[in-house]
């Protein structure tokens, strides 16, 4: 038998992730409604002034 999942639980793992996302986006929308900005699926990269430590 290979390591890797049927196609079956594949497809579960997927629903479950797929399930996770929309429920993450679900309580976003709650937690800020009503606003003038819509939830972001994403995090943003920093910005260069927080990624780069200051020099002295």
């Amino acid at each position: 038998m290979s390591g890797k999942p049927s196609r079956p639980q594949r497809q579960t793992v997927e629903d479950a992730e797929r399930r996770r996302r929309e429920e993450a986006l679900d309580e976003g929308l709650r937690e800020t409604f009503p606003a003038s900005d819509p939830v972001s699926v994403t995090q943003p990269a920093p910005s260069r002034d927080r990624a780069a430590p200051k020099q002295p």
